[in-house]
């Protein structure tokens, strides 16, 4: 298998500003543009709840990953989309090893 990691975020937009999350996950999407390791990103929402949103990242691999989480930049590159982290889950931020795929080509 590729090894690869996905980095599961969950959202939650305010009330008052519905394009708040969209905006942030832009200007950080563009900062991250070039990120060693960064294959994408997506920034998904709840068919049943607008106010719900996912930014889930794909990395080459864990260790990329990890590389870039414990680099200087993290913090402050996104720093735009922590306000809204869904602190009221259990937990709002997970990450994952691809341990197998199909590609249904």
């Amino acid at each position: 298998m590729s090894g690869r990691a996905r980095v599961l975020i969950w959202h939650r937009a305010p009330d008052d500003g519905p394009g708040a999350v969209e905006d942030a996950y832009r200007a950080i999407s563009e900062e991250l543009a070039g990120t060693p390791g960064l294959l994408g990103n997506e920034l998904l929402g709840a068919v049943d709840d607008a106010g719900r949103l996912l930014v889930m990242s794909e990395w080459e691999s864990l260790a990329a990953f990890l590389d870039w989480e414990r680099g200087a930049d993290h913090r402050t590159a996104t720093a735009p989309l922590r306000p809204f982290q869904d602190r009221e889950r259990d937990r709002f931020f997970e990450v994952y090893e691809v341990r197998d795929a199909f590609g249904g080509e």
